[in-house]
């Protein structure tokens, strides 16, 4: 039996029976092909994106994947019994109020830099440590590499790994995020450099031996042989600095809050590493 044309020249279950009709459901493909083109492109862009990790050593990788070799785990440990001691005039642990870590702070570290209502500016997680010390504490602020902050930063850092990276979508933040992304583009130094120029353009290749990393926060503190101890974002930060032969900013200065906001948007959905591993 013979299927009757439908209105518009296309028979059922067929193709258009007219040029005019194949035409425009060739054009119709062509587009379809380009929006999927677009959208692979899209997804292949964001995948471009790499943790230091990758570029790594096997034995490295290893070392920070295994949490009975990541030489880091010594800290979290130190930053879990921190975590339920009491201190500060108040005599209050951290567990006092929020408990064991691992349930009500899973996905904290993911969310940092962040604004803090009570004090009107950004912090990062070492400043909201700081923040519950001195106010509910009354204990004196830790700076960002004093061990007890590097191993409490470690420990909440942990109950966050492997999650996707995720700043706040707050307004407050944007002019702090401009400030660090257009650091991270600024020359500077005797060798005249950006950040940009070794982490974006340069990313695979080599300086003096070591693969050069794409230059995303997601393990921070972080453990370096090179330190053979656990350091700060603004520690790493400030060896790339002076690595470029510029004097390095203070180290309560708000350009170090800037850059980290910077890389914490640059970071988006990325997961969580800490505590990671590096060379």
């Amino acid at each position: 039996m013979r299927l009757r044309p439908s209105p518009g020249g296309t028979t059922r279950g067929n193709l258009p029976s007219t040029p005019r009709g194949a035409a425009a459901v060739l054009a119709t493909l062509a587009v379809l092909a380009a929006l999927g083109l677009l959208a692979s492109a899209a997804i292949a862009q964001a995948d471009a994106r790499r943790s230091g990790l990758d570029f790594m050593s096997p034995a490295l990788q290893t070392l920070q994947r295994d949490d009975q070799q990541n030489p880091a785990m010594l800290a979290v440990q130190d930053g879990e019994a921190l975590w339920r001691t009491p201190a500060g005039a108040a005599k209050k642990a951290c567990a006092g109020c929020h408990g064991a870590a691992a349930t009500p702070l899973a996905g904290v570290a993911a969310r940092y830099p962040a604004w803090d209502a009570a004090s009107g500016q950004a912090l990062n997680l070492g400043g909201r440590i700081n923040a519950c010390r001195q106010r509910h504490q009354q204990a004196p602020a830790l700076t960002a590499d004093q061990p007890d902050a590097l191993a409490l930063a470690a420990y909440l850092g942990l109950q966050s790994r492997g999650v996707p990276v995720a700043p706040p979508a707050d307004a407050r933040l944007a002019p702090l995020r401009a400030q660090g992304q257009a650091l991270w583009q600024q020359r500077l130094g005797q060798l005249n450099l950006a950040c940009a120029h070794c982490h974006d353009q340069r990313a695979g290749q080599r300086l003096g031996g070591a693969v050069i990393p794409q230059g995303h926060a997601t393990g921070y503190p972080i453990y370096r042989l090179e330190w053979q101890g656990l350091g700060s974002l603004q520690r790493r930060l400030r060896g790339c600095v002076v690595g470029v032969r510029a004097e390095p900013f203070a180290a309560d200065a708000p350009e170090w809050l800037a850059l980290e906001a910077w890389l914490a948007e640059r970071a988006v959905g990325m997961p969580v590493e800490t505590p990671a591993v590096r060379p």
